[in-house]
């Protein structure tokens, strides 16, 4: 099974964490290129998180056709869905100085909203971790989808 790099930079835009999997070819399945990515997805810089977040749009703001896809259950529409996500992300962003990352996908707009909430009242230290780890969960999705 082969896989390229700007697949993986795709998933999750971290240059190192694309050369570990790449690292691993070749791959005889599916399973074993989702098990190198989470294996190399394991710790992240302060530097790697920046990365990362540097090419996911805000929930609510629909960037690519990606985010598109996976934030297709939020309708912006329904009981301001919109000005809260808009609200949510500017507490959040100025709490910890970064864009709020969920996996939507699988997801609707109360859930989102829930989750935002919940993490605003979390230490730097735990959030920092919930981050990473939404991050590592939606590059699992995207990668899973693009070998599918």
């Amino acid at each position: 099974m082969v896989v390229t790099r700007d697949v993986l930079l795709g998933c999750l835009a971290i240059p190192r964490w694309a050369d570990e999997v790449l690292a691993g070819h070749p791959y005889t399945n599916a399973a074993g290129v989702l098990a190198a990515a989470v294996r190399a997805s394991g710790e992240l810089t302060d530097e790697e998180l920046v990365q990362a977040l540097s090419g996911h749009p805000r929930i609510g703001e629909h960037g690519g056709a990606q985010s598109r896809l996976e934030q297709s259950g939020i309708d912006l529409a329904v009981d301001g869905t919109a000005a809260r996500l808009a609200s949510g992300n500017a507490a959040y962003e100025e709490r910890f100085s970064r864009v709020f990352i969920i996996r939507a996908a699988g997801r609707d707009g109360e859930e989102i909203l829930a989750e935002l909430e919940r993490r605003l009242h979390n230490d730097d230290a735990t959030e920092r971790a919930e981050t990473i780890e939404n991050l590592r969960q939606i590059a699992l999705l995207r990668l899973e989808a693009a070998l599918s």
